[in-house]
């Protein structure tokens, strides 16, 4: 049964000229002062979610980015400065993007955050998508081996980091302690100071195009999965989690550990929600499928996401596609209701649903707004049906 619900906000700040006819991305380049508007803007999110019960905010980690689509380099610091405005919210990131790190620096970052927020905090992880980000910051993303293999590293690395008094680990990227003296004595191992408040943490992973591998790896390490889509894909992914985490030998019912979830825009009718919400859809096209969030675009569809005169005429996916598929749900509370109540009798081990998916290419605002209509006319139905 649907508990909790959550929203997530990927740290983009108001842009004018958005849509296809708008400004291309890579012709904005905001100011400092505007891009900064984004930790402002992740105040007004943990503040307005606080008072209205939600579960937990997530936050997305992105560097670089001065076309302003992600302004947010530090969930964990952002989250110590939220929880000072906010008395239960939880705080975690959609996704820390963990090849960037080293992961003995994340792991302390991230303790350090539990502690200072009284322990509201999530680990959401995530191998990254932006070549501009992780290879800069010396991770792997072009070779996708060599970004799982290290990606897979670091998680067991910080698994050890925050379960064991002291730990060692010898892999091929890593090798820790270094090779050194200390006080006399060569160095064996290593405790990692401090360390979170509630013993083992909290993570979530991304579930896109899973293999039985990465499904395996996820249950092996604790790692509840994270499902952007409502649609039909939702089920074959939950249905596949379910049976990795049957492999070693654990029952559950679909949709258990998994949070499920989909960008909501609320109006007065559902024309009337998709007619608002179609110039924040090619937004979001222009945003992200010259990052191949689109696999199934051509190279001349992506192409055209370049220019306003060819976009309209190239046959990308609209907003009615996106609903239909179910990354989107548009329309008045009622429909929200249904479509919900739709998922919890698909999933009966749903307990976590998020209704903000980042939301590039949406003005913050406009995810305000739905976040406060769905806070006072949808959540009430399902927090009566749970009492």
């Amino acid at each position: 049964m649907i508990t909790k619900f959550d929203a997530f906000y990927g740290g983009h700040v108001e842009i004018e000229d958005f849509g296809f006819q708008g400004i291309p991305v890579d012709d904005r380049w905001l100011s400092d002062k505007h891009l900064s508007t984004a930790l402002d803007i992740a105040k007004q999110f943990a503040t307005l979610m606080d008072a209205k019960g939600f579960d937990t905010l997530w936050l997305s980690e992105h560097h670089f980015q001065r076309e302003g689509y992600g302004c947010i380099p530090n969930i964990p610091m952002l989250s110590i400065y939220l929880s000072q405005f906010t008395k239960d919210l939880n705080f975690g990131g959609f996704f820390n993007v963990v090849t960037a790190w080293h992961p003995l620096r994340l792991a302390e970052d991230f303790a350090m955050a539990d502690i200072l927020t009284g322990g509201r905090t999530r680990l959401g992880v995530g191998r990254g998508y932006i070549a501009r980000e992780v290879e800069t910051l010396g991770g792997f993303l072009e070779d996708n081996d060599a970004n799982r293999e290290l990606f897979e590293e670091q998680i067991e690395i910080l698994r050890k980091a925050w379960n064991a008094p002291s730990f060692s680990h010898h892999g091929k990227h890593y090798q820790i302690p270094a090779d050194v003296t200390h006080r006399g004595s060569k160095l064996k191992d290593v405790t990692v100071v401090p360390r979170p408040l509630h013993g083992k943490v909290e993570m979530w992973q991304p579930i896109t195009s899973a293999t039985q591998r990465g499904y395996d790896f996820m249950v092996k390490h604790d790692i509840n999965g994270v499902i952007a889509t409502t649609g039909d894909a939702a089920d074959r992914f939950a249905k596949e989690y379910q049976s990795a985490l049957l492999r070693i030998g654990i029952e559950s019912e679909l949709g258990s550990r998994l949070a499920i979830g989909c960008q909501i825009h609320i109006s007065e009718t559902k024309e009337k929600a998709l007619k608002e919400a179609e110039p924040f859809y090619q937004e979001a096209l222009k945003g992200l499928a010259p990052l191949g969030r689109f696999p199934d675009l051509s190279p001349d569809q992506i192409k055209s996401t370049f220019d306003p005169k060819l976009a309209p005429l190239s046959g990308l996916p609209t907003i009615r596609d996106a609903v239909d598929e179910g990354s989107w749900i548009c329309g008045p509370p009622e429909h929200v209701i249904e479509k919900l109540q739709e998922l919890q009798e698909r999933f009966p081990g749903l307990d976590r649903v998020f209704v903000a998916a980042g939301g590039l290419g949406i003005p913050p605002s406009a995810m305000l707004a739905d976040i406060e209509s769905f806070s006072n006319e949808v959540m009430p139905f399902f927090n009566k049906v749970s009492a």
